[in-house]
């Protein structure tokens, strides 16, 4: 598999975000998933702090960089948005 990362991001309802991909795939993920698995994604839950993100080149991230999630688990886990 080629390198993967995410180009744009683009938030829809709740904590789920539309990502297109470098190879132009577009998939959405919903970060809800992570809420619980680790203490660093319990801030997902507050809209205002989850809609603070950037990408940092690689991937989606939040808090100046110290929070992310792996671009190809994002791709991985994805739903591809033309099969929504």
């Amino acid at each position: 598999m080629n390198l993967i990362w995410v180009i744009q991001a683009k938030p829809l309802r709740g904590c789920c975000m539309e990502l297109t991909f470098n190879d132009g795939s577009r998939k959405n993920y919903d970060f809800e998933k992570l809420i619980g698995t680790h203490p660093m994604y319990d801030f997902f839950r507050n809209p205002v702090a989850f809609n603070n993100y950037t990408l940092d080149g690689w991937t989606v991230s939040w808090n100046e960089g110290r929070v992310d999630v792996a671009p190809e688990y994002l791709y991985e886990h994805g739903t591809p948005v033309d099969s929504i």
